[in-house]
């Protein structure tokens, strides 16, 4: 197998908002796919920078941090490390993982903008929009919902029906609602400034017409998108958090988030080759015209970087290059529904990864990636996946030969002489197995790779079992040599191909065959070739994977089934069991609401000083769609009195008042007579 020509090669994930936690469906639709190709061109020996960073404006953020009563720094900021963490959990490792609320991507979003508004193709509309007068606001994207006008879809948003995927503009939503307060909107003229794609038409149309390879999945989602021609989409957002427009009549208005979160993979970039003391380096992919430009995707963020994003490339003056494949994923669901962190239909990851091998998620995923239709995570499933393909195929393949050759072979690789015609069979069947995982990831075929990978260690253990070694070593031990030489080289080519797939597992295989020393220099060409040497020392072998017992996958379904049951019920599900020593910990106090205002520039904070007997505190809340500053005043309430102060908009509050929460809004708990104010709750 010749290994190509070197090349460049840019890879990026969809960046993931900073509005919450990642579950399974975002690694399967965008990160873990891309990880692999990242390592697998990276092991042929290409120049491959992957790119990625959390998108940190937008909608989803200012909601996000409304509802925890933070402010969208202070939102960003958290899920920037808990995303940055779960990625590691993951074993997905990126070049630079950036943020774009830097300012170095704030300058490059507005230099672009400037950019398309100085040639004409950004231009100014007076617009009719949503307006909601009881939150006193515009309602951009997800703070407005409604019916989708195409599928029906309750709960489609402004601009996008998460369901269908179709573009959807707001007021052709059929019963438009409000997200903040579900009242009935009005619409009102408002002026947003808009990029002309329809002048961009037709360039897009003879460039993705020249995207002959592309997945099916994706030429049929963009070929709908064109089919009724491309309409001026809007730019700007009415926000108060995000990139400001950097024209002065803009002026109070910022970059609408789809204009800007593209652009954070060039930013990234950028940060990238400062960070290397090369700062000019970031132009030798994205402005050469040989640099393979990928970008790994879901299928909801196929508009923007099949349309969006390419035309606004084409159009600047940088002379960018254009995506040379956008493989995006269909959705990864769980166990017949949506992932949900709101609707508590998620798994725990940090639970997760105390019980369960890291390398047998990644293996579960991929086996079963979303690649041209929706799929699911199962627990069922992930207990097949590792119990058969992971523990009993490859997992008792590699034991039993390594095994073989420490008690018979003085723990070291035999020496081979007058191989068998199935002994040469076998080595032909490797080489076509690693020739056909390549050609897999190159058409980015990840869930037949991973098969392949998997029927390797099939093969070996039928190989085994055919040459019986244990029969040959007491009358044929040339016999017994061969075949556990060979076995051997089989184990050295899985576990070049492990690097790619289940990394942590390719690392304990190749120490144990006595080659971890080695194992970052080999190639991917030489993962086919005999590199073990007779004589070479082999360790005692380890289980690479537990069994998953049924005990385990049923107390892993009956929590789900509570979940199910609560989220039926419309009620909250349960949170993990805590010890009476954690609770006691909570020092609970009544106290009395002496003074209460409203906090400037929030609808939901009111600032109040609580008498607690031996002290006055300043407490902030979002309880300010639910009580008015009059109705608190006096009032008797219930606290966590240590709980550590945090800021909320500036100001500190020295903890925090109990609520209930329901679709009815907030209920403050309130002692039922009179109390003293300091008293212990418990």
């Amino acid at each position: 197998m010749s290994r190509p020509d070197k090349q460049k090669f840019l890879i990026t994930s969809a960046l993931p908002y900073a509005n919450g936690p990642i579950h399974f469906g975002h690694i399967a639709g965008a990160y873990l796919s891309a990880d692999i190709y990242v390592r697998f061109r990276k092991l042929q020996g290409h120049d491959v920078v992957y790119i990625c960073g959390t998108d940190e404006h937008g909608v989803a953020v200012t909601i996000s941090a409304e509802k925890n009563g933070i402010t969208p720094r202070e939102q960003v900021d958290k899920y920037y490390k808990i995303i940055k963490n779960t990625f590691k959990q993951f074993n997905i490792e990126f070049d630079n993982f950036s943020r774009t609320s830097l300012p170095v991507h704030s300058k490059i979003s507005q230099d672009f903008f400037k950019d398309l508004f100085d040639k004409g193709l950004i231009k100014e509309a007076v617009t009719e929009q949503y307006y909601c007068q009881h939150d006193k606001m515009f309602l951009p994207d997800r703070y407005l919902l409604g019916t989708c006008p195409e599928c029906g879809f309750e709960n489609a948003r402004g601009d996008e029906c998460p369901k269908c995927g179709t573009w959807i503009d707001a007021l052709d939503l059929k019963k438009p609602r409000c997200s903040l307060c579900e009242k009935t909107p009005e619409i009102k003229q408002t002026k947003h400034w808009f990029l002309q794609l329809q002048e961009i038409e037709q360039d897009l149309k003879d460039w993705l017409g020249k995207k002959n390879d592309w997945k099916n999945n994706v030429t049929s989602f963009v070929n709908a998108l064109l089919k009724d021609g491309l309409k001026p989409r809007p730019v700007t957002r009415d926000l108060g958090w995000g990139i400001p427009v950097p024209i002065e009549e803009a002026k109070g208005k910022v970059l609408y988030v789809w204009f800007d979160a593209p652009i954070g993979y060039i930013s990234s970039t950028v940060e990238w080759a400062e960070k290397l003391g090369e700062p000019e380096k970031w132009k030798d992919y994205w402005q050469n015209p040989e640099c393979k430009l990928i970008h790994f995707i879901g299928k909801d963020n196929i508009p923007f970087h099949t349309i969006m994003f390419p035309a606004i490339l084409m159009k600047s003056s940088g002379n960018y290059v254009l995506p040379e494949n956008v493989p995006a994923n269909e959705f990864f669901n769980y166990e017949g529904k949506k992932f949900s962190t709101s609707g508590g239909w998620y798994i725990d990851l940090d639970d997760f990864f105390k019980k369960y091998n890291n390398d047998a998620i990644r293996f579960s995923i991929i086996a079963n990636a979303p690649e041209n239709k929706d799929t699911e995570f199962t627990w069922k499933g992930f207990q097949i996946s590792n119990n058969s393909e992971l523990a009993d195929s490859l997992g008792n393949f590699i034991n039993r030969t390594l095994i073989f050759a420490v008690k018979y072979f003085d723990s070291e690789v035999p020496i081979p002489d007058n191989l068998s015609d199935r002994d040469k069979e076998i080595l032909s069947i490797r080489s076509k197995i690693l020739e056909e995982i390549t050609g897999c990831f190159e058409q980015y075929k990840f869930r037949k790779a991973a098969d392949l990978f998997i029927e390797l260690s099939r093969e070996g253990n039928r190989y085994f079992d055919e040459k019986a070694p244990w029969k040959t070593r007491k009358d044929n031990i040339q016999d017994c040599a061969n075949t556990i030489y060979i076995c051997i080289q089989l184990t050295f080519t899985l576990a070049a191909i492990a690097r790619v797939i289940i990394p942590e597992s390719s690392e304990k295989i190749f120490r144990m065959i006595g080659q971890n020393e080695d194992s970052s220099k080999i190639s991917w060409d030489e993962g086919g070739s005999f590199l073990v040497k007779e004589g070479s020392k082999i360790t005692s072998p380890e289980v690479l994977f537990r069994k998953i017992d049924d005990k385990e996958i049923e107390e892993e379904l009956a929590k789900l089934n509570d979940t199910d049951q609560n989220m039926e019920n419309n009620a909250e599900p349960a949170k993990a069991e805590i010890t009476y020593d954690d609770f006691a910990k909570i020092d609970f106090r009544t106290g009395k609401v002496l003074e209460a205002e409203k906090v400037e520039k929030s609808d939901k904070l009111i600032k109040m000083l609580v008498d607690f007997g031996s002290e006055k505190r300043q407490i902030v809340g979002g309880i300010g769609k639910d009580y008015t500053p009059e109705l608190l005043i006096g009032k008797n309430v219930v606290a966590v009195f240590n709980l550590k102060p945090r800021k909320l908009m500036g100001l500190e509050s020295q903890g925090m008042l109990l609520a209930a929460e329901s679709e009815n809004g907030l209920s403050l708990l309130c002692p039922d007579k009179d109390i003293i104010p300091g008293s212990p709750v418990s």
